[in-house]
């Protein structure tokens, strides 16, 4: 049941001195893009009726078939608190529509609506709750960013070490005005590396939450004089940034991944949506980590997992499962970055999930030893296989799995294919300030 009406959206902007409203939609590779309008042309915008020019999006359609609409989803309507109070500012997070009204094939969230409507069809409601990493760095003095920060804390720690701990304080009251219920938020292990966990909730209104969220933070560290980064690995030689999504299945009202006779209090449905994701994790790495960059964090010493294992006892495996029973039961993805695209990353893998319960996949043994401390002979006697390697790795991965790619639509897959061979093209053609330092003298 929707929370807003139309009548309610526009009494809200009158009472409230709403002047601009930014209509949101996201484009395939997790941007947030925006049409900004003034109030006079709100019931405009809710009648369905803005246009804008999809050809000039990535991912979505050349410039012969441009016309694209935006309808808003009543329910995001928000203000934000960061923007003056008078002629306040306010945003409606949009689906993408064709001219002859019919949902678009290559918008994110339509993608995840069609997975979450799939699931509705099996009884059950996906649940996910989202741990955001991201490093808070210095501006130079035009005000861009660096990689420089003059703190040494680490995971844990607090003021006066912890440098950002002012920054973090007002980003998490901001979220907080903005009606998000944050569970925790810390510095991470790195020097200038933060966490912020929001409470779980419904997979879409989580999806459109992490768009918010990384906005946020963005913003309010630029208030600081810093710049928010959600790059998984800005820095060698530290731990790079993940976004770890925590999983659950309900139905009726009831946590079907709990068995409280199970050793790991696990049901027989959580394993096969274990093996589900297990099946499918080569291809979803594509979508989980989806730049060059991602791939500098996918490697041992660094706490990111590596192989494809799960395990109810330690946090070195690619899915964990925390130690909460009963209701909170749930299963932790941990290879998933911040640089994704929150509405495929939570697409793919209730796709793949309900892939494992319709066919009735069974996971592996669990790994219950520390997966960073295995050698390869121990690897290699128990199967264990690793995560792709890089970029390109991963692309072909997702070209081989017609499962996953059929859930991303032939539409959005092609271009996201498309899009991220480029990406790969050009990194791959570039010569690096390391290859220079090592090869240059010596050849």
């Amino acid at each position: 049941m929707s929370k807003y009406t139309k009548q309610d959206i526009i009494r809200m902007v009158e009472e409230e001195d709403v002047e601009f409203i930014r209509l949101q939609f996201t484009d395939i590779l997790g941007t947030l893009k925006n049409v900004a309008i003034t109030s006079s042309q709100l019931e405009k915008a809710l009648n369905n009726e803005c246009m804008f020019d999809g050809s000039s999006i990535e991912g979505f359609v050349r410039i012969e078939e441009s016309d694209m609409y935006l309808h808003p989803d009543y329910d995001s309507f928000e203000i934000f608190p960061w923007r003056p109070q008078q002629g306040k500012v306010a945003r409606l997070i949009c689906d993408v529509y064709t001219p002859d009204g019919k949902p678009f094939a290559g918008d994110p969230r339509r993608v995840l609506k069609n997975v979450i409507e799939d699931a509705k069809s099996m009884g059950y409601e996906f649940l996910v709750g989202p741990e955001c990493e991201f490093f808070l760095f210095h501006t130079d003095d035009l005000g861009l960013p660096t990689t420089e920060t003059h703190e040494r804390a680490g995971y844990f720690d607090l003021g006066p070490v912890d440098m950002g701990e002012n920054a973090r304080r007002d980003i998490v009251l901001t979220l907080e005005d903005m009606g998000f219920i944050v569970e925790a938020s810390h510095h991470e292990a790195a020097p200038a590396q933060h966490e912020v966990d929001i409470k779980y909730g419904e997979a879409l209104m989580m999806a459109d939450n992490i768009m918010t969220l990384k906005l946020t933070v963005k913003t309010i560290a630029k208030r600081h004089g810093l710049h928010a980064t959600f790059m998984p690995k800005p820095k060698t030689g530290v731990n790079g940034s993940g976004m770890h999504v925590n999983m659950s299945l309900s139905k009726d009202g009831k946590n079907v991944f709990f068995d409280e006779n199970d050793k790991n209090g696990l049901s027989e449905i959580a394993y096969q949506f274990i093996a589900g994701i297990m099946e499918h994790i080569k291809a979803i790495t594509a979508i989980a980590n989806p730049i060059v960059n991602s791939y500098k964090r996918l490697i041992p010493g660094y706490e990111a997992p590596v192989h494809i294992v799960w395990s109810a006892t330690n946090r070195s495996p690619l899915i964990r499962i925390p130690t909460a029973k009963g209701d909170a039961t749930r299963v932790e993805l941990r290879s998933p970055d911040p640089a994704a695209n929150p509405y495929l990353v939570i697409a793919v893998c209730l796709a793949a999930g309900l892939d494992g319960i319709r066919r009735g996949l069974t996971p592996p043994a669990s790994v219950n030893c520390n997966v960073f401390e295995m050698s390869d002979a121990m690897m290699d006697e128990m199967n264990i296989e690793r995560l792709p390697v890089d970029l390109y790795s991963a692309i072909e991965e997702l070209k081989k799995d017609k499962y996953i790619m059929d859930v991303l639509g032939p539409h959005l897959s092609q271009k996201y294919v498309e899009a991220k061979l480029a990406e790969w093209n050009e990194y791959r053609t570039q010569v690096s300030a390391w290859e220079l330092d090592e090869y240059l003298h010596k050849f």
